[in-house]
């Protein structure tokens, strides 16, 4: 079924339901399903085309569905994948477990096994990086995360090394290269979009990114020469790695926002 249909001006309802941010279009599926949704006071059918002035009303039942559903912040070590066990590697939700949880953790959830249910990584982070992961049961946060239209930033300190420089890289690498990090490169084919990089100390930096194609930072250094030898993330949007320690994790906190 066309998304919108052609002429009309109407769009699916669970594409809809997602760009007004209600849920994602899995959980709006889900929900038609079951009944919680109800547009123009008539309960909604899969498939169902909408205008842009529909009133769409949600089930209680959903929002109580929607409240027990958790974010899990991640510190994650050097060796995990992110997303579904490749080449042998283990998926980092792997060590989301009650002994692993963060014992300065304040949020009130308390650690069940069906919080694994659904949970998946919001954006990647390679197997050879380190740092801050998020896994969400909720479809809203993984929109703003991952959607078409994020421009949630994300940032990473990178130690690198420039040919068989690994001491004072700053000084060695040319200064007008790292204009091209922050604007100018292109990868598949694309270019890409704006970035902050500056030198955090002679042998990291810090980049800024809007994006998150494949392996994105290791591409961009080495088209101008560097090579990474290390990657860490520290924080997405407004929420921080702080002081959470490797292979540990805590839950996004109610009043937290990315």
């Amino acid at each position: 079924m066309p998304e919108p249909s052609a002429g009309t001006g109407t769009t699916r309802l669970n594409k809809r339901m997602a760009e007004l941010g209600l849920c994602s279009r899995r959980e709006a599926d889900d929900w038609i399903a079951r009944g919680w949704v109800r547009v123009d006071g008539t309960v909604a059918v899969m498939g169902l085309q909408v205008g842009p002035g529909a009133r769409i009303e949600i089930d209680p039942r959903a929002r109580g569905q929607q409240r027990e559903q958790v974010t899990i912040l991640l510190h994650k070590p050097i060796g995990y994948v992110s997303g579904q066990a490749e080449d042998g590697h283990e998926p980092a939700v792997v060590l989301v477990q009650g002994r692993n949880r963060w014992k300065e953790d304040r949020s009130p959830h308390r650690f069940a096994p069906a919080q694994l249910k659904g949970l998946a990584p919001a954006g990647r982070l390679d197997i050879d990086s380190t740092g801050l992961l998020v896994l969400t049961q909720d479809g809203r946060v993984a929109r703003q995360l991952i959607g078409e239209d994020s421009g949630v930033e994300k940032e990473y300190l990178v130690r690198v090394a420039f040919g068989t420089v690994t001491a004072n890289v700053q000084a060695a690498f040319p200064t007008a290269q790292l204009p091209r990090l922050r604007h100018g490169l292109a990868l598949d084919g694309q270019p890409l979009k704006p970035a902050r990089v500056d030198w955090q100390n002679p042998e990291q930096l810090r980049f800024v990114l809007t994006e998150g194609k494949k392996r994105q930072i290791r591409r961009m250094c080495e088209l101008v020469g560097l090579k990474v030898v290390g990657l860490k993330r520290v924080r997405i949007g407004r929420v921080t790695l702080g002081n959470l320690p490797l292979g540990q994790w805590r839950y996004l906190g109610p009043e937290e926002r990315f």
